[in-house]
C-alpha cells in the first residue's frame, strides 16, 4: 500500500511539472522574439513527462481485460 501512495505522490509531482511547462510554453509562444530551440526543448520535455505520467497511471490502475 505504501508503494501505491508513493506512486500517487510521484504522479502528482509529474502532473505539476507538466502544468508548469505548459504555462512556460504558452508564455514563450506569445513572445515574438522567443527562441524556437528553447521552445522545442520544452515541448519535448513536456511530452516526456506525459509519457512518464501514463506509465505511472498504468502502474496505479492497470488495465484489466475481462
Amino acid at each position: 500500500m505504501n508503494e501505491k501512495i508513493a506512486l500517487i505522490k510521484q504522479l502528482e509531482g509529474l502532473r505539476g511539472q507538466h502544468r508548469e511547462l505548459d504555462e512556460v510554453i504558452a508564455r514563450l509562444g506569445r513572445e515574438a522574439a522567443s527562441n524556437q530551440v528553447d521552445l522545442q526543448r520544452l515541448k519535448k520535455r513536456k511530452l516526456l513527462l506525459k509519457d512518464q505520467i501514463a506509465v505511472l497511471e498504468d502502474e496505479i490502475l492497470p488495465d484489466i481485460i475481462a
